[in-house]
């Protein structure tokens, strides 16, 4: 009876060996799963910091090829720094200092046409300054506009160091509109570029300005569908790098970042709007440019699209449909 009942003593002590061997595995799993998930958000938080806070200090090159080095660069993300060059406009100007609710000044140009009484307010895209939309500024000027140009909050040679990417910004535009109309204008158009596109059509669905036209460039339709396409570009899977980052961005700048779309802002905007995008941008998808402008609440509305043009100036790709569309869409309002 002894011999014949130990094989089944041997069999229990193998089956709880193996539940015990499972069960040891799977915490190891567990762990492993919570320390990446852990290490995916620390990434995705310093990315969001690092994406909207720009830095003062001049930009290094390191030539390193090591291998820790590249994984932590990877782990972290770009590093971005504000671009406080900007070569002398081609046209006279007055300085501008503009002051914000929270505090922050903000540099500005104006240039007066003889006694035009109808301006064009510039506002660029991230990471750069009002000096790239000078072309533009100059083509409008050369029309009989007055032009105002503008550097958002941490960009060019405005204070602060911090982006809301495009929630807080929307001061700037109705600081900028104020001064334009104190220097006696009567006619004001928003001209937007990505980012300043964003800014401009959100200010005015909010009520905070109440300009005569938009003009919005390639605005992305939210912030979480632009960190996908620029997932993309970096050559990373859109997710959840894209969700991670845009709920980062919310928890440090202190916004619902989910629900920063200009699609749905857009349906507040009933000013005239010509929407501009270009094909071949990365940044931009079809669908985002294509929700935004379906979405105008404006009775008076223009897509143009340029077959070559990536996320950049429309002027400088084809500057003769350009200037065809700027002056249809003007001699309509």
């Amino acid at each position: 009876m002894h011999h014949g009942d130990s094989p089944t003593f041997a069999n229990l002590h193998m089956e709880r060996s193996k539940r015990s061997t499972i069960r040891l595995y799977l915490k190891w799993v567990l762990w492993v799963l919570l320390a990446q998930t852990i290490l995916v958000n620390i990434s995705a938080a310093i990315y969001a910091y690092k994406f909207t806070h720009f830095f003062s200090e001049p930009k290094t090159t390191s030539t390193s090829h090591n291998l820790l080095y590249k994984t932590w660069k990877l782990f972290v993300g770009p590093t971005f720094y504000k671009d406080a060059i900007e070569p002398e406009p081609p046209f006279p100007y007055h300085a501008v200092t503009l002051q914000t609710k929270d505090n922050i000044a903000i540099d500005g140009w104006y240039s007066q046409t003889d006694t035009s009484t109808k301006c064009v307010i510039f506002f660029h895209g991230i990471s750069v300054n009002k000096s790239y939309v000078v072309k533009e500024a100059s083509m409008f000027r050369s029309w009989g506009y007055n032009v105002l140009l503008i550097d958002f909050r941490a960009h060019g040679k405005s204070g602060g160091s911090n982006s809301t990417f495009g929630m807080k910004e929307t001061d700037e535009t109705a600081e900028a509109f104020e001064y334009a109309k104190f220097r006696g204008n009567k006619r004001i158009i928003l001209y937007g570029v990505s980012l300043g596109a964003g800014v401009s059509l959100r200010a005015a669905a909010c009520g905070m300005v109440h300009p005569d036209a938009i003009i919005a460039d390639m605005p992305f339709g939210s912030l979480h569908l632009h960190l996908k396409s620029r997932a993309e570009v970096l050559g990373f899977p859109s997710e959840p790098f894209a969700t991670l980052v845009t709920f980062w961005i919310g928890m440090e700048r202190g916004y619902n970042a989910f629900r920063h779309n200009i699609d749905a802002y857009a349906k507040d905007v009933h000013c005239p709007v010509l929407v501009e995008w270009g094909e071949k941008d990365r940044y931009v998808k079809r669908n985002e440019i294509t929700n935004v402008f379906k979405n105008l609440g404006s009775s008076k509305k223009k897509l143009v699209v340029y077959p070559n043009a990536d996320h950049e100036s429309f002027l400088q790709v084809d500057p003769i449909t350009w200037q065809k569309s700027m002056k249809d869409f003007l001699s309509a309002l």
